[in-house]
């Protein structure tokens, strides 16, 4: 399965993320090939997990909620569903998407908003705004293709650790302007663990403005076998100074559960649990 990307923090095991950068000359074989081997992972199918995400503002003034989330692949393709639980004001807020293999085909992702009882499409051009109050964009829940990339290792050579691990350090520059735009990101890095091909970190810039996002997976567990990450961690500063951060954890996850495809339909959305 093809899952250059997929916001597997939330849904899935690590992966990657979407890179680019504005240094990168040309393709690097031997970094192409490091992320075919991210985007051929196992990632467990028939998963369910339970999500606590923490919103942090630059006060320090935090806001909880509470998530359910599904994930089914479908052949090459894969499906995604969740359901806000806590607190009130999102109650029942939904969110599926629909991740198509290929390039020829746009990813689907709807978003049902209960106060209004609508379901609202997320088109292309809205998919780097923010995700529910998150600093994760709706870009960062789709996957990317490798073939949109150049792949090129930064400061090859010089060894690099994440908590005891060695990583390489590897770039990209997107091969079309499109790209930059639905991921709201023009340049960014990306840690990946030399013993297991998962992403650990990533330092990403915005596409508008001057600020800056740094992703931290602080817990990385195996379960059944699948690398999942249980604890991110998404801070954006403008400078040196923190202007949100979001905290993820994922708790009770299980793969291989009984789940029918009936599971991701926007009637299934809109239905809720």
């Amino acid at each position: 399965m093809n899952r250059f990307f997929r916001f597997s923090v939330l849904f899935f095991a690590v992966t990657g993320f979407p890179f680019i950068s504005c240094n990168a000359l040309a393709d690097d074989p031997g970094a192409r090939e490091i992320m075919q081997k991210v985007d051929d992972r196992d990632e467990g199918d028939n998963m369910t997990s339970e999500i606590e995400m923490t919103l942090i503002d630059k006060n320090g003034k935090k806001r909880f909620r509470k998530i359910k989330s599904y994930s089914k692949d479908k052949g090459d393709d894969s499906l995604g569903i969740m359901f806000f639980l806590h607190p009130a004001d999102v109650k029942n807020t939904g969110f599926l998407t629909c991740d198509y293999d290929g390039s020829d085909k746009d990813d689907d992702q709807w978003l049902y908003l209960p106060a209004l009882r609508k379901t609202k499409r997320i088109a292309s051009s809205n998919k780097s705004g923010s995700f529910m109050g998150s600093d994760f964009n709706y870009s960062d829940m789709t996957s990317r293709e490798l073939d949109d990339y150049d792949f090129t290792f930064y400061e090859k050579g010089r060894e690099k650790m994440v908590r005891g691990k060695k990583v390489w350090v590897i770039e990209s520059v997107p091969r079309s302007k499109k790209v930059i735009k639905e991921t709201g990101y023009k340049k960014s890095l990306v840690f990946v663990r030399q013993d297991n091909f998962c992403m650990v970190r990533a330092i990403l810039w915005e596409d508008t403005g001057s600020h800056m996002k740094y992703m931290d997976v602080k817990n990385l567990e195996k379960i059944d076998g699948i690398w999942v990450g249980t604890e991110v961690h998404m801070t954006r500063k403008k400078g040196k100074k923190t202007v949100h951060k979001t905290i993820l954890k994922m708790n009770n996850v299980k793969f291989n559960q009984d789940l029918s495809y009936d599971m991701f339909t926007v009637r299934r959305l809109e239905k809720g649990l």
